[in-house]
């Protein structure tokens, strides 16, 4: 039955679910990436689709922006519509030295500023990571597809505008890869209620040099971000 904010009946939704933030660009992947995309969610404009690739069955849905946004679609599509699998696409601002705009960034964990972990009642700091089969897999994918990526550590922060300028540097100096606002709790969602998670992101700015990408390398790398996260979405390698 339709949840608080999904009106999708059961079966509507398919077992693996691609989620960017922007429920226009959720639009953009189900009409340029999937076969027969039907729309199968409008409530509080996040929409979500469901459609083909490859022949085989992927839905696409809005996130919103921020962790208790995420958390709520995950969970209700984890708990209520027989996801197995949530691959979270999107962008990110980078942090080394080294990274490049466009550079692909397949999160094995996701460090958080964020309180969400607080209603586990853990014992210690709890460290969100990735699904190991699906990260093997996007892996694969993009050696195959000969794309620059980095796989590591990324944050997620609670925070667009922080009010410690200090901070981003004290992350870098930890080797964390990038900053974007979601995984962690994505990832936390998924090892709540047993399923699986994982973060594919294009690299749009630089936190540190001001760099930004423009509309041609924008385009790109969101293609091979979205060929790498569709490619693991339907594959059987994962646990």
């Amino acid at each position: 039955m339709p949840t608080p904010h999904i009106s999708a009946k059961m079966g509507d939704v398919a077992e693996a679910v691609l989620m960017p933030g922007d429920p226009l660009r959720a639009k953009f992947i189900a009409e340029n990436f999937l076969e027969n995309p039907v729309l199968y969610n409008e409530v509080r404009g996040m929409l979500g689709y469901t459609g083909t690739y490859k022949g085989k069955r992927v839905s696409v849905q809005g996130s919103g922006m921020g962790q208790p946004s995420i958390g709520i679609y995950a969970h209700e599509l984890y708990s209520q519509y027989g996801v197995r699998r949530i691959i979270r696409v999107g962008t990110a601002g980078a942090f080394q030295p080294d990274m490049k705009i466009g550079d692909l960034i397949i999160a094995l964990g996701a460090c958080t500023n964020s309180a969400f972990a607080s209603q586990f009642n853990l014992p210690g700091a709890y460290a969100p990571i990735a699904s190991f089969g699906m990260l093997e897999k996007a892996v694969e994918t993009a050696r195959g597809k000969g794309v620059r990526f980095y796989a590591g550590n990324i944050l997620s922060s609670d925070t667009f505008y922080c009010a410690d300028e200090a901070a981003a540097g004290r992350w870098r100096d930890m080797g964390i890869l990038a900053v974007e606002m979601e995984a962690a709790a994505l990832y936390m969602t998924a090892a709540w209620l047993k399923k699986e998670a994982l973060t594919v992101l294009t690299i749009s700015d630089h936190v540190f040099t001001g760099e930004a990408a423009d509309s041609v390398t924008r385009q790109t790398a969101f293609t091979d971000m979205m060929e790498i996260a569709l490619e693991t979405a339907v594959s059987a390698a994962h646990i």
